[in-house]
């Protein structure tokens, strides 16, 4: 692997002069080893409570060793039955770190965190007969990963599979998961650490287990994080972690409020994904914080062309217009990020162990599913155009008031042409200087990968600082910063037709249902909080992707 040695380097001179007194002052404050030796206070009086039931995962290199021969004992015993078809129910820090892991190390993990009825179906249509359903929940009550265990313990009941002996279950001490799995005698129960939370949960079980199973070698991964630690938790100017996050302290505080993350040939697959949710969950808070942004490459949009309000960060060596670059294993880049944006939330003055904001997209979601008519009437979209549906922002929807039919498919209720094209450009108006664009698609991210195209698109033609999320998976992820960070995002859903659903059993709605709710539950929160949001809904998937790029397309 490249870069095994941990590195941090601040290539920018200008950000290294801005950085060098911070670093100064975490090393004369002992922050590193403080951190280290879990002190609750580092972070102020306000975060204490929080942070002193948060800092263990700065000794799981030492503390997750058993776990090692308990997930090995388990691999085999399940092959020995035939069963090698590992499929991971997880959210958030229970799904995003097992993927890193096992793309990394090239062994195979089918990983659901998605609410998409076409997705899941293909994870039922794999061969259930060498399937083991790991599902992975630290509070126990997740809703997504609670539907996907209901439909997997169904369809394994429907095969003749006995489930109980199919499903293994991570989560923490005493949770409801915990209580269920006892009830119902699952294969295998791992009681993760309590005093972690999630997106700091790489090398607990939640993410070993999953990965261990698949047959990554989370031993190797452990040794890995083991040295890092040696050099993370010293008082020293060239400590990595302090380097790093005094540079992106330096850079906020210098206007650069974005973070933008692209591999630069770390042998590490995936990895800005995991640190995605790590940064935006821990920082972005009281109307603050770093937005990470993660781009395809270095010669991505937005990372190539950063400007004054973003820092570009290379995961692997230094190149091209990186500013700041990471180099190391897996394991010792888990800790080494981990470190940083605990050190980083000390600078902006935040608590990096809350997540206050998450909650609110979750109790809408709630309010909708408790009265499954708010998801099938009232809505009316502004405009229809072919194969989408648009519902635009009120101030763009209040200025489009005539009715128009034109080109190839209806389009009615707007000004103009009434064309997708002309409300995106006028949405993408909306923008404020220095802000950023949010393309949040509640869609399959594998049958609809083209979606992810749309980030390097809108980004090259706006100037925007664009990221791209697939719901409800970033609702788990940068779902905090839209609510708590800086407030100058403006917000692209993308909804789809369902062609076939999916009953979540002993629940009174869809599959289907559960993800309408979430796009616009997340919606009506952000709208509230005074965020541009329009969303777009495909009635056919494939042709309203290709009708949306080339909307993009037209739209400069």
């Amino acid at each position: 692997m490249v870069g095994e040695e941990l590195t941090v380097t601040i290539s920018d001179e200008e950000l290294a002069a801005q950085a060098a007194p911070l670093v100064d002052e975490l090393v004369s404050d002992q922050v590193a080893s403080k951190v280290a030796a879990q002190d609750p206070t580092l972070w102020g009086p306000d975060a204490e409570s929080e942070a002193s039931i948060r800092l263990s995962w700065t000794t799981l290199h030492k503390s997750s060793r058993p776990l090692i021969g308990e997930i090995e004992a388990l691999r085999e015993e399940l092959r020995g039955e035939g069963v090698d078809r590992i499929v991971l129910a997880g959210m958030g820090g229970s799904s995003l770190a097992p993927e890193v892991i096992a793309a990394t190390e090239n062994v195979a993990l089918t990983v659901l965190d998605t609410t998409d009825p076409g997705q899941v179906a293909d994870a039922l249509a794999g061969d259930l007969q060498r399937t083991v359903l790991v599902v992975s929940s630290k509070s126990g009550g997740t809703v997504e990963t609670d539907s996907h265990r209901r439909i997997f313990a169904k369809a394994f009941a429907d095969n003749g599979i006995d489930a109980a002996r199919r499903i293994v279950v991570v989560t923490d001490p005493g949770s409801p998961l915990s209580e269920l799995a006892e009830k119902e005698g699952y294969r295998k129960v791992f009681l993760a650490d309590p005093h972690v939370g999630g997106r700091y949960s790489a090398l607990t079980a939640f993410g070993l287990v999953p990965a261990g199973l698949a047959g990554a070698d989370i031993a190797r991964l452990l040794d890995q994080a083991a040295a890092a630690a040696q050099v993370l938790g010293n008082d020293s100017a060239d400590n990595p972690a302090v380097k790093l996050a005094a540079a992106w302290a330096a850079a906020h505080n210098a206007g650069a409020e974005k973070v933008v993350l692209a591999d630069t040939g770390s042998g590490i697959t995936g990895f800005a994904d995991w640190a995605e949710q790590l940064i935006a969950e821990s920082t972005g808070k009281l109307g603050t914080g770093l937005l990470p942004v993660a781009v395809d490459g270095p010669a991505a949009p937005g990372f190539a062309d950063a400007g004054a309000d973003a820092t570009p960060v290379a995961i692997g060596p230094v190149t091209g217009a990186a500013k700041v670059a990471t180099t190391g294993s897996l394991g010792a880049q888990f800790l080494l990020w981990e470190f940083a944006t605990a050190i980083a939330g000390r600078l902006l003055k935040i608590n990096p162990f809350d997540q206050p904001d998450v909650e609110a997209a979750k109790k809408a979601a709630r309010s909708l599913l408790d009265d499954p008519s708010k998801l099938t009437g009232g809505e009316t979209p502004t405009t229809v155009d072919d194969a989408v549906e648009i519902f635009a922002p009120r101030e763009l929807a209040a200025a489009r008031s005539a009715t128009v039919e034109g080109g190839g498919g209806r389009r009615e209720g707007v000004s103009g042409d009434g064309s997708l094209s002309d409300v995106l450009r006028e949405f993408l108006a909306t923008a404020p200087e220095g802000g950023y664009l949010a393309v949040q698609a509640y869609l399959d991210r594998l049958d609809d990968a083209s979606a992810a195209l749309l980030r390097p698109e809108l980004a090259k033609r706006t100037g925007l600082q664009t990221t791209f999320g697939w719901g409800p998976r970033f609702l788990h992820s940068t779902g905090q910063y839209h609510k708590g960070g800086h407030q100058n995002g403006i917000f692209l859903q993308i909804t789809g037709a369902n062609e076939d659903d999916l009953d979540v059993p002993d629940r009174p709605y869809t599959l289907g249902q559960l993800q309408h709710a979430q796009a616009l539950g997340d919606g009506q929160v952000l709208t509230e909080r005074g965020r541009p949001v329009l969303r777009l809904h495909l009635t056919d998937r494939a042709a309203g992707l290709a009708e949306l790029m080339r909307a993009v397309q037209e739209a400069e």
